[in-house]
C-alpha cells in the first residue's frame, strides 16, 4: 500500500485469482430454444477479492487489489477497474480471464447467473503469486482471500496463500472444497472465516434454524482452532459472529431485493474497513450487514453505495446471542 494511505486506516490487501468480466442484462421472459433479445448489457469488474476492494472504495476506504489478468478480456477488465478508481496491481494470469453473465427475467423478477470457469493455473503461475504476496504484504494489515479458487490449484491453496502473507490478519471467504479443507485442516492464525448459512449447515450436517444454533456452530469452530472469528450469514435474517469470548448477531435491514450479486463481498468490504479504521467488532459487524443490504438493493452487478449504507446502518442493530 502506498505511503499516501490514510494513517487512520490499517492497510487492506485483497487477492483475486479468478476474476470475471461481469455482464448483466435482462429479458422479458426466459424461453428455451428461442432467441432472446436482451437489454443493453452492463459491464462491471467482478470476482470475490476485487468486489471487496470495490466495496471498500465505495465506502471511502483504500485497499490494494491484486488481480490476475489474462488475454483481451483481462485488458478490458483492467480498464473497468481503473474507471472505478480502485487501486490494483495486475498479476499475469494464464489464458483468458473468464466472463460471467447475469440475466434478470423481467416478468418474474427471477435472476439467472451463468459462471464460466477460469483458466487452469499451473505450478509456475502459482509461484508468481506467492512471490508477489511476500513483497506486497504489510504486517499488521488485513488480507482478504475471497471468491472461487482457479482450476488447477490444490485444495489447500488458501493455506499456502495465507502462509505467504505472514504477519497479516487473513480473512477467508470461500466455498466448496476449499471451505471444507479450511475447516478440516485449520489454517494457522486465520483471523476470520466467513461462510453462508447453507454452507454452515452442510459442514454441521444438521439444520441451524435459530440464531443460537448458528452461534453455537460458529463458536465451536473457533474453539477447534479453525479461526479466531467465524462469521455465518443467515440470509435476510442477518449475520452471526463468534469468537472465543462473545457471540454477536446483526439484524439485516429490510430492503427490496433487486440483485443478490456481490452481497457477501460487500459485507466483507464493510466489515474489514470498519476494523481497519479501529472500530469494534460490533460496529464492524453492523457496517458489513448494512453494506450487504445496500448491495442487494442495487441493480445487476453493482455493489453497495455509501449513502445507502449510512442510511441502513442504524437498522443493522447488533445484540448478543
Amino acid at each position: 500500500m502506498p505511503d499516501s494511505a490514510s494513517p487512520q486506516q490499517t492497510p487492506i490487501l485483497t487477492l483475486t485469482l479468478n476474476p470475471a468480466l461481469d455482464m448483466a442484462s435482462s429479458v422479458p421472459v426466459m424461453v428455451p430454444d428461442e432467441k432472446l433479445r436482451c437489454s443493453e448489457p452492463q459491464l462491471d469488474p467482478g470476482g470475490g477479492g476485487l468486489n471487496v476492494s470495490r466495496a471498500v472504495h465505495a465506502l471511502g476506504g483504500e485497499s490494494l487489489a491484486l488481480v490476475a489478468l489474462g488475454g483481451l478480456t483481462g485488458d478490458r477488465l483492467a480498464v473497468l477497474i481503473r474507471r472505478e478508481g480502485v487501486m490494483f496491481l495486475g498479476i499475469t494470469g494464464p489464458g483468458e480471464t473468464r466472463q460471467s453473465l447475469t440475466v434478470n427475467e423481467a416478468s418474474t423478477g427471477r435472476q439467472y447467473r451463468f459462471m464460466l470457469p477460469g483458466p487452469v493455473w499451473h505450478q509456475e503461475d502459482q509461484a508468481r503469486v506467492f512471490t508477489l504476496l511476500r513483497a506486497a504484504g504489510k504486517p499488521g494489515g488485513f488480507a482478504v482471500i475471497s471468491g472461487s479458487q482457479p482450476p488447477g490449484v490444490p485444495m489447500d491453496f488458501p493455506a499456502r496463500l495465507a502462509a505467504a502473507m505472514a504477519g497479516m490478519r487473513v480473512v477467508l471467504d470461500t466455498s466448496g472444497a476449499a471451505l471444507t479443507q479450511a475447516v478440516d485442516h485449520p489454517i494457522p492464525d486465520l483471523e476470520v472465516l466467513r461462510m453462508d448459512g447453507e454452507e454452515a449447515e452442510a459442514l454441521a450436517a444438521r439444520p441451524l434454524a435459530t440464531r443460537a444454533a448458528t452461534a453455537d456452530f460458529a463458536q465451536s469452530l473457533v474453539l477447534r482452532g479453525v479461526a479466531k472469528k467465524v462469521i455465518i450469514a443467515r440470509g435476510a435474517d442477518g449475520s452471526v459472529l463468534a469468537d472465543a469470548r462473545q457471540r454477536l448477531f446483526a439484524r439485516a435491514p429490510r430492503v427490496q431485493v433487486n440483485s443478490k450479486v456481490g452481497a457477501g463481498d460487500s459485507f466483507v468490504g464493510g466489515y474489514v474497513l470498519a476494523l481497519a479504521r479501529g472500530q469494534t467488532e460490533a460496529e464492524a459487524l453492523a457496517q458489513g450487514t448494512a453494506a450487504a443490504a445496500a448491495a442487494v438493493m442495487s441493480a445487476a452487478t453493482e455493489l453497495c453505495r455509501a449513502e445507502d449504507v449510512a442510511r441502513l446502518l442504524p437498522e443493522a442493530a447488533v445484540s448478543p446471542v
